[in-house]
């Protein structure tokens, strides 16, 4: 563990980093979540297939997740505000370009754009929450990454009601602006945490040394995360994918359910819960690991996510069901992307952290492309419980891999360092003697 911490920074300073990052993420947000809107639009217009629309949105969380390592290296060179900049840029683009577009390959090429920007904007936050947050690195990276998994909440009204008035192209063009926009002016507030202007943790374990990608890429400790993230990733990409179809033949989709004050069909009522329960997962498994620890945080919520996959597929066809265990699901979900991130820094330090947790964050990608794998499952089966047993399956082995395999591991890495900053100050102390 670190020693010794870093005079506190004044709370405007680290506080404002972080509402600049958040921003910047909430405007990003929409290219992901919101593009299921614009589908049904897009086909209406064109009568192209669903699938073969919806191979737009492969083509962006592979481009988003894979280029992250290379956007890493390129905010440990030039900073967070030039990338943050670029990603603006390609962020707004990437919508305009798809108000523009006619054929399919402008669609895939305005994914291609979009998911540069939004890697470049999505790395670059989280990496500073982990530079500016060393001792409230769960709450911090899991705040920012609820801007993005939450922040359609803000505009996913606008959207639909400008798509029914405007139509998609009018609406690509109009948000595109705007969100570009958000990202430009909120990029001119971030920077990197000078020296002195962070504070450690005293209760996480945290690296004694910076390691380079390189050196982390040599422990076996990186590849049980990567195993852990993929496996764990996998679940809640399915489900955001896939949900609606889940939700037709388990026959709740339309069925509608009466909270008293108001009535609504159990799918969107669902997806609003999912949303809520998605972005609030984040800042909150994040802060509970700063005060408990990363593995133990892990263990928790992977067993949870696991269970209410199998209780889902077992009890789903009941609406009320349908919407409470979903609900679980996504709250047990959403906080992977804060979990492994704080875990990251503190096993292999924050100079490189852009550049590591980027490769790690190649996971989503790797679980982007066996989503489609799901429903070749489920054709072969006839059933979604299939599926979802063997998701659960691999949510239940991750959570067993954090206590019992990650822990000790973690555990023994630390003391290495330990031993090896000790063994650097003795021979610095003879040195000098």
């Amino acid at each position: 563990m670190v020693a010794q911490a870093g005079s506190s920074p004044a709370p405007s300073t680290r506080w404002l980093q972080l509402v600049a990052g958040i921003v910047c993420m909430v405007a990003a947000a929409n290219i992901q979540y919101s593009w299921t809107l614009f589908v049904p639009e897009i086909q209406n217009a064109h009568g192209w297939t669903r699938a073969s629309i919806q191979v737009a949105f492969t083509i962006f969380v592979v481009v988003q997740t894979w280029l992250t390592p290379i956007e890493g290296y390129f905010i440990d060179k030039y900073g967070p505000r030039a990338v943050v900049f670029v990603g603006g840029l390609f962020t707004g683009l990437s919508w305009i370009v798809n108000s523009y577009a006619t054929t399919l390959t402008g669609f895939y090429v305005g994914a291609v754009i979009g998911g540069i920007g939004v890697g470049c904007v999505y790395a670059t936050c989280v990496n500073s929450a982990l530079k500016w947050f060393p001792d409230k690195r769960g709450l911090a990276v899991g705040l920012t990454a609820a801007g993005y998994g939450s922040g359609t909440v803000l505009t996913i009204m606008p959207i639909a009601n400008m798509l029914k008035t405007s139509g998609y192209q009018d609406t690509f063009f109009l948000f595109g602006l705007i969100q570009g926009a958000i990202i430009l002016l909120a990029a001119g507030f971030l920077r990197q945490p000078g020296s002195g202007e962070v504070v450690y943790s005293a209760s996480v374990a945290q690296s004694r040394r910076d390691y380079t990608l390189g050196e982390a890429l040599r422990t076996p400790v990186f590849y049980v995360m990567l195993g852990m993230f993929i496996c764990t990733v996998t679940g809640g990409l399915m489900a955001v994918a896939q949900l609606g179809v889940i939700a037709e033949d388990l026959g709740v989709k339309k069925v509608e359910v009466n909270l008293y004050f108001f009535a609504m069909a159990a799918l969107p009522f669902a997806l609003m819960l999912d949303r809520i329960l998605n972005g609030i997962s984040r800042p909150l498994f994040g802060w509970i690991s700063d005060h408990i620890g990363r593995e133990k945080t892990m263990f928790f919520a992977f067993a949870m996510e696991g269970i209410g996959i199998v209780a889902l597929g077992t009890f789903g066809h009941n609406p009320w069901a349908f919407i409470i265990l979903s609900g679980v699901v996504f709250l047990a979900w959403g906080e992977v992307y804060s979990l492994f991130s704080a875990t990251a820094a503190d096993t292999f330090g924050s100079k490189h952290v852009g550049k590591i947790y980027g490769v790690l964050y190649c996971a989503k990608g790797v679980a982007a492309l066996l989503v489609p794998v799901a429903n070749l499952i489920m054709e072969a089966s006839g059933s979604w419980a299939t599926v979802l047993y063997i998701v659960a399956a691999m949510d239940l082995t991750a959570a067993f891999a954090a206590l019992f395999v990650l822990r000790p591991m973690l555990a023994r890495h630390h003391r290495q360092n330990e031993a090896a900053a000790q063994a650097l100050r003795e021979r610095d102390g003879i040195v000098r003697a």
